[in-house]
């Protein structure tokens, strides 16, 4: 092999053709036969070929990563466009990706996948935060509270749909507020009516619902399904013991008629308390004040009712020939009375219960009572 003139080295620079013409200098000095020189250029020849395959299959392999690497991005973009619901961004965000080298169509989508990685995270964000107060809302109307971090689908990350998430946040907010309302109306009714019939507010709230006393926030008192119906169960309760004063003061219809407002809710579910101003402080202050007079009426009256019937049960025991002991019996109604250790309608009713075997024993006696008076007329 013969070294030209454009094989010469620049002065200080190495290349092939100044190393083989140092090496065909060494031949001439040694007198290597052409057949061995062609053989050595062979191997050379050999070698450099290794060396240019192993260089090519290199970036072979090379590029099969980068176009990999492409059609990765191009399908995380468009995963990522879909979950998100933009498909505009596609056309508008980046250039054609089909064109250029494929470092350039790398580095034209890089900005746009980065661009839609910090929406995504922002959306999944917004998501996570809707959701958790979805479930807050739900847990408190259950009664119960999860701790349990929702879960996104991100999948679906489209605006509509979060804004589906928003509007059933409304509407949950709704009635979050108008459960909080009603538990309101509720305690301020139970505290008013514990008030004028003389039992203690906390004790009776407090069993409802341990959040429902007066140092607890409102936004921290319970609204659930169970607190609710609790809630109208105690004021049923206190409405019927302003009944009950009622009929043992015998009051006229035409006073019930002023308090319709808190004894129509008697009978009605948590639901059927519909009626505007049904619970309204100022209307529960006239219940206050019917309940007050009534109270300190109570126990004169209630003197005069008992000692009416315990005359009737004398009567009885008297025609049917019954010895009795009527000062201490009335003894007995005053103490009883005057210690306010009984409830009107338990001491009334065991009255009643005493007419009643009264009656029957009489009646038992009305044989022999009838021949004892005919032998006294004969």
């Amino acid at each position: 092999m013969v070294v030209t003139d454009a094989e010469s080295p620049l002065l200080g620079e190495i290349t092939c053709g100044t190393l083989l013409q140092k090496l065909q200098e060494i031949w001439d000095e040694v007198g290597e036969s052409d057949e061995e020189r062609d053989k050595l250029l062979l191997q050379i020849e050999q070698e450099c070929l290794g060396v240019y395959k192993k260089k090519v299959e290199q970036a072979a392999k090379s590029r099969a990563e980068l176009l990999q690497t492409l059609s990765d991005a191009n399908a995380e973009l468009s995963s990522l466009t879909t979950s998100l619901g933009d498909k505009t961004f596609v056309n508008n965000g980046i250039p054609d990706k089909s064109s250029g080298t494929i470092k350039e169509q790398l580095a034209a989508i890089a900005p746009a996948l980065e661009q839609l990685w910090q929406q995504k995270e922002e959306r999944v964000r917004e998501f996570s935060d809707v959701q958790s107060q979805i479930q807050k809302i739900c847990g408190e109307i259950a009664g119960g509270l999860s701790s349990e971090v929702p879960i996104v689908d991100e999948s679906d990350l489209s605006l509509k749909k979060l804004d589906d998430f928003h509007s059933q946040l409304q509407e949950l907010q709704k009635e979050k507020s108008d459960r909080l309302q009603k538990v309101l109306e509720f305690v301020s009714t139970v505290h008013d009516l514990c008030a004028v019939l003389g039992l203690d507010f906390l004790t009776t709230v407090r069993e409802v619902h341990p959040s429902l006393d007066e140092e607890t926030g409102a936004q921290s008192k319970s609204i659930s399904n169970e607190t609710l119906s609790t809630l109208a169960k105690t004021l049923q309760e206190l409405a019927t013991q302003l009944i009950d004063l009622w009929n043992l003061m015998d009051t006229p219809d035409e006073e019930r008629d002023l308090f319709n407002h808190v004894t129509c809710n008697i009978s009605a579910s948590v639901d059927e308390v519909t009626t505007p101003g049904a619970l309204a402080r100022d209307l529960i202050k006239q219940a206050e004040v019917e309940v007050d007079r009534l109270d300190q009426l109570k126990a004169s009256r209630m003197k005069e009712i008992a000692f009416k019937k315990q005359s009737e049960l004398e009567e009885i025991y008297a025609r049917a020939h019954v010895e009795t002991n009527p000062e201490s019996a009335r003894e007995r109604i005053m103490s009883l009375i005057d210690s306010g250790n009984v409830e009107p309608t338990e001491l009334l009713a065991d009255m009643d219960s005493q007419i009643a075997k009264a009656k029957e024993e009489a009646f038992s006696r009305k044989d022999i009572l009838d021949r004892v008076e005919k032998w006294m007329s004969a």
